[in-house]
């Protein structure tokens, strides 16, 4: 089942026709095309539907041989897509392959993305033999399009198909591995003022729909609730707003496991190994420590909001340190000098892609940041890790 966004990046020199590609992809101007030379200045995003491969977010981007100082921080913003895409286009016209061109297809080879090169314009200067030849021993489609005549477009949407791997696009079990069919789980969603009206957040959602994909029976109420289902009912799991977890540990037994939505997506995301180390570095933690709250999201904050207030204001309560905090949100770029901080925190991350979060954890990992994630450091600070970790064990 083809359940998420595949992110597609079309990369490529100034004025090599990125946005008409897109364009006819999508069949609807939505990007802006002009002869002028760097009319992209940021990337820009659009999500269609492609046949044979789903809902896809194709990703213009800025030429890669932008010059100047602003040109620069356009080269920088397009060189940042390349951690938040499943699969690149090399877009190139006039016979022309670039320095900046082999550049790109390294940077794609070195991340692993699966591309496709595109020879545009190609009812003007058709792609020549020799560099035919050349751009084979890349290992990867090489295509002849046009663009503003709409041919061998559908060549390229094929190719896509063919060079997308399953693991962009199948969502990965967040709790199947931990559940069987006709198992009760309690699903403990308090409705307070950070809660949306009308709807539920989307870690519930997800988790909901993977127990009904795994014929689990989830059972939703909010904490008041609980004790009284408790009475008549034994669930196989409890699952938890991190933000509930003092409160309801206390009114589940024992051997009933518990854990919260927040640890459940990330774990699914991978990196749970370095999250369950990295949270036990609280105990680490000095005074004027730095610690960097990377939110997966942009949302307007209140003083309820768990990243920006819970967290900071119990990590120095519990901890009984001075501390500093900086906060990153959606795909933002993390700071430049990693090395000032102490620990780094992560959201669920419900709201990006598996590679998204990974390429993010693999930039503080190889950096020796700790890192924990908002369920785990609640957990912690409340001193309930080991028990809502406890399930995630092998036998």
């Amino acid at each position: 089942m083809k359940t998420k966004r595949v992110f597609i990046g079309i990369f490529g020199r100034r004025n090599q026709g990125k946005s008409s590609l897109i364009n006819a992809v999508a069949g609807q101007n939505i990007a802006i095309v002009s002869d002028i030379a760097g009319t992209t200045t940021d990337p820009v995003k659009k999500t269609i539907e492609i046949f044979g491969i789903g809902p896809v977010v194709l990703v213009d981007t800025a030429g890669i041989d932008d010059c100047g100082e602003l040109g620069l921080k356009r080269k920088k913003k397009t060189e940042e897509v390349l951690k938040i895409i499943d699969v690149a286009v090399l877009v190139i016209s006039d016979n022309l392959f670039s320095k900046e061109d082999e550049h790109l297809l390294l940077a794609f080879q070195q991340q692993n993305i699966p591309f496709a090169i595109v020879h545009n314009k190609a009812d003007v200067a058709p792609l020549s033999p020799e560099l035919q030849k050349q751009l084979s021993s890349w290992n990867a489609p090489v295509l002849e399009c046009s663009a503003e005549k709409n041919t061998g477009i559908q060549q390229l949407v094929e190719a896509l198909v063919k060079i997308t791997p399953p693991s962009a696009y199948q969502k990965d079990s967040l709790i199947g591995d931990l559940v069987q069919p006709r198992d009760l789980v309690v699903l403990v969603m308090p409705q307070d003022d950070e809660a949306p009206e009308g709807r539920l957040i989307l870690p519930q959602v997800q988790v909901i729909r993977d127990l009904l994909d795994y014929h689990a029976i989830p059972i939703a109420l909010q904490p008041e609730e609980l004790s009284h289902f408790l009475s008549i009912a034994t669930p196989k799991l409890v699952i938890t707003d991190s933000q509930a977890f003092d409160t309801v540990s206390k009114n589940i037994p024992e051997q009933i496991p518990l854990t919260s939505f927040s640890i459940i997506l990330v774990r699914a995301k991978g990196f749970f190994d370095e999250f369950l180390k990295g949270t036990k570095m609280i105990d680490n933690l000095k005074d004027n420590d730095k610690i960097l709250i990377l939110e997966s999201c942009t949302h307007i904050t209140s003083c309820e909001d768990i990243g920006r207030h819970k967290i900071p204001h119990l990590l120095q309560k519990v901890t009984q340190k001075k501390l500093q905090f900086d906060f990153i949100s959606a795909l933002d770029s993390l700071p430049e000098n990693l090395s000032q901080y102490a620990l780094a925190i992560q959201c669920g991350g419900c709201m990006v892609t598996k590679r998204q979060l990974q390429s993010r954890m693999n930039q503080l990992v190889e950096n020796n940041i700790p890192i924990s994630n908002y369920g785990l450091a609640l957990a912690y600070l409340t001193g309930i890790f080991d028990r809502v970790t406890k399930i995630f064990q092998p036998l």
